[in-house]
């Protein structure tokens, strides 16, 4: 019996030997218990000053901006200088419509020294005109280089298109047709647009479509986020020997009261889309200035002008930019944006 009562006296004097050791060492160490989980739970936290890597998927959800792309509309009318438009009263819709609203440059020009038409569309698309100082077709003057502006939203997942009037739609428009001419239609001169040249391309066919179901395109809201619109020979302003009886300025003119109103109506165009209107190049060989017209709830309006000195790189760097697509191409690296004619920008 005293063996059994000595027995019980042991083990309780080792059991509170060994918890008067258990608390020394939390009071030493409180983060090695669970009672101290409990205290940094309901502790203040300590910020660091130390800056850290941080993922999209790691930001609070009120930090991760809003993905809204920008939908942009390029028109480009021929051969023409800005001098013989503005104040026209062959030009009614342009003067008394849409400088009203718009924001425009007076010191607008083509590509410097860059003529005739064929380069200067080429260096919409690319910054450069690669060397081309004629208009010849794809199959004489096609490029194998990616570096271009399509390829870019490709590469981003930016949908585009050009819409060219008078186009069949059931092939890659590589030769001129009608009043069609590929040297207004930048894009099908990249092998990775068009296959190298294959006018059956899927590619082409898909991106290349007629200016006819643009306004389909806008009624049902699945037009692309870049659209490239050219009218045809009777309607760029540049005149041509089918069109002899005709104002070409007027005509011009007539086409944009026709074709722009569906654009300014659209939901990606009163959502914040951007449209752009300019010409390729001077008349009589000069380089202008041209016009450039910004219409967009972006955009300054209200007739806002300026006087700074853009060129084509000045649209194209612009369009990259609203885009954020890199690298800047060609002369766009150096140009000076539009931005000025914004009221955001990015």
């Amino acid at each position: 019996m005293i063996v059994k009562k000595l027995f019980i006296l042991i083990n309780l004097i080792i059991f509170a030997g060994l918890w008067l050791v258990a608390c020394t060492y939390n009071l030493a160490d409180p983060m090695s218990s669970g009672a101290a989980l409990a205290e940094t739970e309901t502790s203040t936290p300590v910020v660091s000053s130390t800056v850290t890597s941080t993922t999209i998927s790691d930001m609070p959800a009120e930090a991760i901006p809003a993905t809204s792309p920008t939908t942009i509309f390029v028109i480009v009318m021929e051969n023409t200088n800005w001098s013989e438009i503005k104040g026209s009263d062959e030009a009614p819709y342009l003067n008394n419509v849409l400088l009203p609203i718009a924001a425009h440059a007076e010191e607008y020009y083509n590509a410097p020294g860059v003529h005739p038409s064929e380069p200067n569309y080429l260096w919409l698309e690319a910054g450069t005109d690669f060397g081309i100082a004629n208009d010849a077709n794809p199959d004489a003057n096609h490029q194998s280089s990616s570096m271009h502006l399509v390829t870019l939203l490709d590469q981003k997942g930016i949908s585009w298109k050009s819409y060219q009037e008078d186009i069949s739609g059931t092939d890659c428009p590589l030769t001129a047709t009608g009043l069609y001419a590929p040297k207004h239609n930048p894009m099908v001169y990249f092998d990775d647009v068009t296959d190298t040249n294959n006018p059956k391309s899927p590619v082409c066919i898909a991106h290349v479509r007629p200016l006819s179901e643009m306004r389909r395109d806008l009624q049902n809201n699945t037009v692309a986020q870049y659209n490239f619109i050219v009218p045809n020979l009777c309607n760029d302003m540049h005149g041509n020997v089918r069109c002899l009886l005709s104002n070409r300025i007027q005509n011009g003119d007539d086409w944009l009261a026709n074709n722009i109103p569906p654009i300014l109506n659209s939901p990606t165009y009163t959502n914040g889309g951007v449209l752009f209107i300019t010409w390729d190049e001077a008349r009589g060989g000069s380089d202008g200035p041209i016009g450039l017209l910004v219409l967009s709830p972006k955009a300054k309006g209200g007739g806002y002008s300026n006087t700074i000195h853009y060129t084509h790189s000045s649209l194209l760097r612009t369009i990259q930019e609203l885009f954020g697509v890199t690298p800047l191409l060609g002369d766009a690296a150096q140009a000076t944006n539009l931005s000025d004619l914004f009221a955001t920008f990015p």
